[in-house]
This record gives structure tokens, C-alpha cells and sequence, in this order.
């Protein structure tokens, strides 16, 4: 791996033009990016049949790869994001709203471990200010390189400020700096951008959590508002929703096309997926119904979230995927393309997807349900627990939903009302919720 690195420096060197280079030297392993959206639901995208916005790069992933029609995360963002990170569901590992676990195993360690570069780059949100430390009884959360990556350019490690104009950034090696005149998910992708030229020798690991499109909103620089904005005022108008979802296509078009220029992209997974509900200022005409966001909420439109699989040459173009899938089946995920098999100690609560990446038609194992523990200790939330699977909800209160008909959960139904089937769905959920305990 060396020789071939210090030979491929060499060429660049000499003859100063990255493309192609590249897709001469063939890796052994996959590189991964994994673009994690905020405040995404899935009835946003025109991959899943929306008519209003303009997403030409995920549709451009949808049409070249595979959709998921099925996938769930959790009602809120740090939930989501410690269930991502550590393949475990949010009983095992959450101690508070902003904060992951410092003892936690990430996918980051993990890809370390399989001989991989990391690199955060966009929302950390994961050590936690002084009210999310109270709150957690004077728990801590993780540093970037504690989490396991060794480049990053985060908003919000430790000191807040603004995520789009003007941005206050902490980068690796430079410390916390303000960017004025800037915008903040311009650079968090500048950066990623240099990472992967950087590395393309060797196979890497970028975890990209998205500022866009949370609120504030605020115009972006498309917008001929931009210019006279000033974040101060921190104007929160879903009038610029639209704009942000444009511009949040556009950011990933552009890592599209360097993994392409750099002529890795026949040996590069993008995954796009959202990390809960869409905000709830925002009503998305869908298919006839307006439908408003449901963040931190636990019906369809709080948990329902896009999942786009990009792979040149590997993924079959075209392809719509109906199985369940969660947030915790991505690190076993990530696992097995980086070649890693044998069984994991603690296991963990996640199934691999890769398999169905290969093979659309693929008959193996698949998840059959989806778990949620949520307690996030944040704001005004409900704790809830429950299991769903497409057709059939219930919460351990003993509400029960047919999603066939109800998906937005207006009608629980008795368990008495039932058909057989239905009875014996709910009996199975109840084990599931027994088995967790």
C-alpha cells in the first residue's frame, strides 16, 4: 500500500492532473461516505414521488442506484445519531440529548480498526453544551478524535454560534475559527473534498451529518438574499426550506462528481439517509395530502426517513428496495464491506444491508421489524417505546395501529378488534419488547 501511494504521489506530482489517476490503482477495499441529512422525512424528495422540490442529484442517485422505501430512524437527532454510530439501540448507550457515550465503540473505531481514514465533517452536537450535561447528571459527551476520527470540520463541538452564514467551525488542526461572508455547509464539503483527494490511495471512511436542512431558515447563497442577511437576526421562514433542500442536493452532486474526477467512483458507497422527520413549520404537499413535518414525534412522519444507495457498477441501477430498515443496521453494514465477518463482541443490534445492495431480489435474511426506545430528555418529548413492521404498530401502552390504513396513527384499534393475523403480529411485537428487556 505504500509503494503505491509514494508511486501515485509521484504521478500527480509530475504531471499535475488528479483525474484518472486514480482509477488506475485498484483498492482492495471500498471507500464508504455516509451523508447523514437533518430534518429530512422522506416525503420531501421527488424519489419518493414528491412533485415540489428540486433534488436533480438524488435523483440522479435514486435513478442510478437503489432506493429504500422502508427506512426508520429516530424521532430526534442525537437518538438517531448515537443509534447510528454504535449499531445499538438507544437503551443500551443514550445518557442524554447532545451527548454520545465516550466509553461507546464507533463505526469510526471500527473502520479504523479495518484499516481505514476517517473523517467527520458538518454537525457534531455529541459532547454537549452545560445545559445538555445537567440534564445528564454532569454526564460528558465525545470529542471528534475521542469518537474515533482522526480529520474533521464540525459546527457546535463546544461553542455554537452559526452553522450557515458566518460560521463558528472547529477543524482539525486550526482550532475554532468564524468565517465571515461564509456559508457553513460550503466548507464542511471543502473540506471533505480535500480529505478524499487526499487519501484516495487508501481506502477511507467520511461521515458527513449535515447542518442543511435544519432550521433556522435561512437563505442560502443561491438566494438572492443571502448577500444582505445577517444570521443576528436568525430568521426562521420555511419560505427558504425549498432553497435549503435545493442547495442540500447540490452539496452532494458535489461529492458525487469529485469521487468521480478522483476515478474512484466504481469503488465508493454513498449513502444519503435522514436522521427523523421533517421540521414541523414545514408542510410538503405529497400526493395528493399536505403533510407536516412530525420531528420528535413517533408516527410515520417523525421516524420515516429517505435512504438512496450509490455504487457505480455494483448497485443496480433503478432499484426499489420495500424491506424495513433502521439506523442500527448500518454499522454491521459498514462492517461487512470493509471485509469484517467474524462475529462481534457485544453483538450488535443491527443487519447488515450489503447483502441486498448486491442483489436486489435477494431472499436472505432481512429485518422483520423495527425497535425504538425513545427517552430523549429533551424538550417536551413523549417518552414511547414500540415495534412496527410495514403494516402493524404497537407501543408498550398498548396502543395499536394498522399502518396499512392508518399510517399518521389517528385510530388506535383494541387488540380484540384484530384479525388473526393481526393478533398474532402484536403477540410477536410483545415478545420482541419482552426480549429487549
Amino acid at each position: 500500500m505504500g509503494k503505491h501511494a509514494l508511486f501515485l504521489a509521484f504521478c500527480i506530482n509530475l504531471t499535475g492532473n488528479f483525474t484518472g489517476i486514480f482509477s488506475l490503482y485498484a483498492q482492495q477495499r471500498p471507500n464508504i461516505i455516509l451523508i447523514l441529512a437533518d430534518d429530512l422525512g422522506y416525503e420531501v424528495l421527488p424519489a419518493y414521488g414528491n412533485q415540489i422540490h428540486h433534488t436533480p442529484t438524488l435523483d440522479r442517485m435514486a435513478a442510478g442506484g437503489m432506493v429504500f422505501e422502508n427506512a426508520h430512524a429516530m424521532p430526534l437527532c442525537t437518538p438517531s445519531r448515537v443509534q447510528l454510530m454504535t449499531g445499538k439501540y438507544n437503551f443500551r448507550n443514550y445518557i442524554g440529548f447532545g451527548l454520545l457515550d465516550p466509553r461507546e465503540k464507533t463505526m469510526a473505531h471500527w473502520m479504523k480498526e479495518q484499516g481505514y481514514a476517517t473523517c467527520v465533517v458538518g454537525k457534531w452536537q455529541l459532547y454537549g453544551n452545560a445545559r445538555q450535561q445537567e440534564l445528564a447528571g454532569g454526564k460528558i459527551g465525545s470529542l471528534p478524535e475521542e469518537a474515533g476520527f482522526d480529520s474533521y470540520r464540525l459546527w457546535q463541538v463546544r461553542d455554537l454560534g452559526s452553522r450557515y452564514k458566518d460560521p463558528l467551525l472547529e477543524t482539525k488542526g486550526n482550532g475554532l475559527e468564524k468565517f465571515d461572508g461564509k456559508y457553513g455547509p460550503d466548507l464542511f464539503t471543502d473540506y471533505l473534498e480535500d480529505f478524499i483527494t487526499e487519501k484516495a490511495g487508501q481506502p477511507f471512511f467520511v461521515y458527513y451529518p449535515m447542518a442543511l436542512t435544519h432550521d433556522p431558515f435561512e437563505p442560502d447563497p443561491a438566494s438572492q438574499d443571502f448577500a444582505s442577511y445577517d444570521p443576528q437576526e436568525r430568521t426562521n421562514d420555511p419560505k427558504y426550506f425549498p432553497g435549503m433542500v435545493t442547495y442540500m442536493d447540490k452539496l452532494v452532486g458535489r461529492i458525487i462528481d469529485k469521487v468521480a474526477e478522483l476515478g474512484l467512483a466504481e469503488n465508493t458507497l454513498i449513502l444519503f439517509v435522514g436522521d427523523n422527520g421533517t421540521d414541523r413549520k414545514v408542510v410538503t404537499p405529497f400526493k395528493g395530502q399536505e403533510l407536516r413535518g412530525n420531528k420528535g414525534y413517533t408516527n410515520d412522519l417523525g421516524t420515516h426517513v429517505p435512504l438512496l444507495a450509490y455504487w457505480p457498477g455494483k448497485i443496480a441501477a433503478g432499484s426499489r428496495n420495500k424491506n424495513l430498515i433502521d439506523l442500527t443496521d448500518f454499522l454491521p453494514t459498514l462492517l461487512e464491506i470493509s471485509g469484517k465477518t467474524h462475529h462481534l463482541s457485544p453483538p450488535l443490534d443491527g443487519i447488515s444491508f450489503y447483502p441486498q445492495l448486491k442483489e436486489p431480489d435477494y431472499s436472505g435474511k432481512v429485518r422483520e421489524w423495527v425497535y425504538c426506545h425513545y427517552d430523549p430528555n429533551w424538550g417536551n418529548f413523549r417518552a414511547r417505546t414500540f415495534v412496527h413492521d410495514t403494516d402493524w404498530k404497537y407501543y408498550t401502552d398498548g396502543e395499536i395501529y394498522d399502518l396499512s390504513k392508518d399510517p399518521l396513527e389517528s385510530s388506535p384499534l383494541a387488540y380484540t378488534e384484530l384479525s388473526s393475523a393481526g393478533k398474532k403480529t402484536i403477540r410477536k411485537f410483545r415478545k420482541v419488547v419482552q426480549e429487549m428487556k
